[in-house]
């Protein structure tokens, strides 16, 4: 099928031109180091709505005839493309109603509300959502804005990929976060036709991952489960269209685990600065879990800041895990009035902090007159555990983790 041409993405950037934001392009020193190059991140969370979504909405809506305007748009969305329809909506005089997952993050829920539009929950999946979408729109005759399997979206979306090259000529390698692959497929359209030599790589959450099957199929193959943290590209297949896109002119399909994506989004408060959303660091935790395998410069797109502040706190301390800030072990010492201070006196002189201590005297593990202690540290890093766990064993205890 005919793919969006450089061309195409062009004339989207002049419709677009006043309306969304050049977001800037951060240098990080930090990830440089690690690939041995420069890398730049490319700040969509700083976008109008807070991701890329506007780009492409705004495009799709503003090219309807003032008779579609007129009848209304419909959107599913698991938040950031109903922001961005809400808003793309309520700018170009058109009534919006999108419906999204019941567990939408209540901050993206609200947000699209303020933007005018009729939010509707309704289902456990983004899947559910657009299927509710599609009904309400041939019921209704307002206009489905896909969230990403159409040309003019994906156009809009491209408009990234122009920015992106401007703002670094030389970039070697684009790396960007990939659900139903619109984002991807313009940034590569837009790329590709100013600079085919340049690297295009997708990055997708492994378990919510549909491009590796449907590209080794030749055609959409919708997963039978999914579990991601990063909601905002846990899509259960391509559309014909991306497919297209990612199969012609993407040339790397990557995955990051859950412990990647907790990583990276740590990485990105810590180093960065930045304020992101588990589906928007994808990029970046491909380059933090496998540095190597990206010609410098690079630039990874940031596609989305848009994250519940309690989903944050429980994201960092997975992250905090994953990076070895944490360290859970148990120990077993006598029962007798003296051995936890002594335990915790050790523990001190190691310099790892004590969050939380619990007993345990009725195991099958215990001898007659000994107790299990639990302990859970804040540690500086895998380093440090490694020093505490052989402090521990010099000391007598035989810590288990």
């Amino acid at each position: 099928m005919p793919l969006v041409s450089g061309a195409d993405v062009e004339a989207a950037a002049a419709l677009l031109d006043g309306v969304v934001r050049r977001t800037p392009l951060e240098h990080s020193r930090a990830l440089g180091e690690r690939v041995g190059g420069p890398v730049w991140l490319k700040c969509e969370n700083l976008q109008r709505t807070g991701s890329f979504k506007i780009r492409g909405a705004y495009t799709r809506i503003a090219r309807l005839t003032p008779e579609e305007r007129a009848r209304g748009v419909v959107a599913a969305s698991a938040g950031n493309h109903a922001q961005g329809v809400a808003l793309a909506a309520r700018e170009l005089g058109a009534a919006a109603t999108v419906f999204m997952p019941e567990s939408a993050p209540l901050p993206k829920v609200a947000a699209t509300r303020g933007y005018g539009a009729d939010a509707r929950l309704g289902g456990a999946t983004l899947t559910e959502a657009l299927l509710s979408a599609i009904e309400f729109a041939a019921a209704t005759g307002k206009v489905l804005i896909h969230p990403f399997d159409h040309p003019d979206v994906i156009a809009g979306q491209g408009t990234v990929g122009l920015e992106l090259l401007e703002q670094c000529p030389d970039v070697a390698t684009v790396v960007v976060c990939t659900g139903g692959g619109g984002l991807v497929s313009g940034i590569a359209a837009a790329v590709k036709a100013r600079r085919p030599d340049v690297r295009v790589v997708a990055v997708q959450a492994a378990t919510a991952a549909a491009f590796p099957a449907s590209l080794a199929a030749g055609r959409p193959v919708p997963l039978a489960t999914m579990a991601t943290m990063a909601d905002g590209i846990a899509v259960a297949a391509p559309g014909d269209l991306t497919l297209a896109h990612v199969a012609g002119l993407v040339d790397e399909v990557r995955t990051v685990t859950e412990g990647d994506l907790s990583r990276a989004l740590l990485f990105c408060l810590e180093r960065a600065k930045l304020v992101v959303e588990p589906a928007g660091v994808a990029a970046v935790a491909a380059l933090l879990a496998d540095p190597g395998a990206f010609r410098a410069p690079v630039v990874a797109v940031v596609s989305g800041g848009n994250i519940d502040p309690v989903l944050m706190m429980k994201v960092v301390q997975h992250g905090m895990a994953a990076a070895g800030r944490y360290l859970s072990l148990r120990v077993q010492v006598p029962d007798r009035p003296g051995s936890l201070a002594a335990l915790l006196r050790e523990l001190a002189g190691l310099s790892a902090n004590v969050l939380s201590v619990e007993h345990e005297r009725t195991t099958a593990r215990l001898d007659l007159g000994e107790v299990e202690v639990g302990v859970h540290l804040e540690t500086r890093g895998p380093d440090h555990e490694r020093d505490v766990l052989g402090a521990l064993a010099a000391a007598g205890y035989a810590p288990r983790v």
